[in-house]
């Protein structure tokens, strides 16, 4: 063969590179209009039973010199690039993704700032008792030059037999212990007839992992003026989970805290899995601050620490830690909640570490 006519078969070939490109992109295009009608129908984008019959004409009317095996093969590759292309868009259009709002939130919360750089702490007891045992704590936190007491008074348990918390008179608790003290009230709120109520008792609206995924009280939080500490689910994927933010600032509340707090797995070392590589990819998706709480996450008081430096190291925003005058006789989650003393040590140690980590 001539090396003029060697030239002439390549020339042939890198004109239909061009046409099958056109064509890869002509039909990408068809398949993003296809997505964005699926999408308005309300139906999953990737249809396995559609891909077969496309799959099985195109063997039908495979002519070679190709197999049925590399065809297969082939355009498998192209259907997959079309689905990723539609997730990129499906990601790129969220409120919450860093791609449509590249700059940081700020949630400010009575003048304090979470996500502005500095790492911010959010301590309190578990569960709300008493007037004594959270203005203790409170004293505590106040002396540290800290803003924020967390305190369940409606808690979710796994047992319906556990304490469940006091309800609207644990509200008016932490309320009467804010007014006293200055500090911002964190409280979990776990139905949507319960937010109205709670407005006027609290600062933050926290909804935990068991309700990370109901929709009607996400929406609810989007509808009122107060910020939103959302805690990922036990087996939340981080899809999932920016998607329940997304379910909050769609309804025009955009002061969203994301809170790591561990996943569940097999291991049993700890109560949960402390996904620490969360915080850096939330970080990158999304615009929102991402806290980390390590006493949920790890239920060991030996780890708070070691897993909170951990936490600062990795970026995020900062850390939730629970505080008890007494554990021992604590109704709930007594077992992983410092008291007062370890609860000094603890935040004297933070700070040492902040302070080494900031000048290295």
């Amino acid at each position: 063969m001539r090396q003029s006519d060697l030239d002439e078969l390549r020339g042939r070939v890198n004109e239909l590179n061009i046409k099958v490109l056109d064509l890869i992109n002509e039909r990408t295009t068809v398949v993003q209009e296809i997505g964005k009608v699926k999408e308005k129908q309300g139906v999953n984008r990737y249809d396995p039973i559609r891909e077969r019959e496309m799959l099985n004409s195109l063997k039908e009317n495979n002519n070679g010199p190709l197999s049925n095996g590399v065809l297969e093969q082939i355009f498998k590759g192209i259907f997959m690039s079309g689905l990723e292309i539609q997730e990129d868009e499906q990601r790129n259009a969220l409120l919450v993704s860093r791609k449509r709002k590249s700059e940081d939130t700020i949630v400010d919360i009575n003048g304090h700032k979470i996500g502005d750089g500095t790492p911010s702490f959010i301590y309190g007891p578990c569960a709300v008792e008493s007037y004594e045992q959270v203005l203790a704590v409170a004293q505590s936190i106040k002396a540290k030059g800290l803003t924020m007491i967390r305190g369940g008074a409606y808690k979710p348990r796994t047992s319906p037999y556990d304490f469940q918390g006091l309800g609207l008179e644990g509200l008016k608790i932490l309320k009467r212990v804010a007014d006293e003290t200055g500090l911002s009230v964190v409280t979990e709120i776990i139905t949507p007839s319960h937010l109205e109520e709670a407005l006027e008792y609290i600062d933050v609206i926290q909804i935990g992992a068991r309700n990370m995924q109901n929709f009607e009280l996400l929406k609810e939080a989007g509808m009122v003026k107060k910020p939103v500490l959302l805690k990922r689910g036990l087996a939340a994927t981080i899809d999932e989970f920016i998607h329940a933010a997304e379910y909050i600032i769609s309804k025009g509340n955009s002061e969203i805290i994301l809170c790591e707090r561990g996943i569940r797995t097999y291991e049993r070392a700890t109560r949960n899995t402390l996904d620490i590589s969360a915080v850096p990819i939330l970080k990158q998706e999304t615009h929102l601050p991402v806290f980390v709480d390590v006493t949920h996450s790890t239920g060991r008081k030996d780890l708070l620490l070691p897993t909170a430096k951990a936490a600062i190291a990795v970026g995020a925003d900062g850390v939730m830690a629970e505080v008890h005058p007494d554990p021992a006789v604590a109704l709930s989650d007594s077992a992983q909640q410092m008291d007062l003393q370890q609860f000094d040590d603890f935040y004297d140690a933070i700070q040492k570490f902040m302070k080494t980590y900031q000048t290295t």
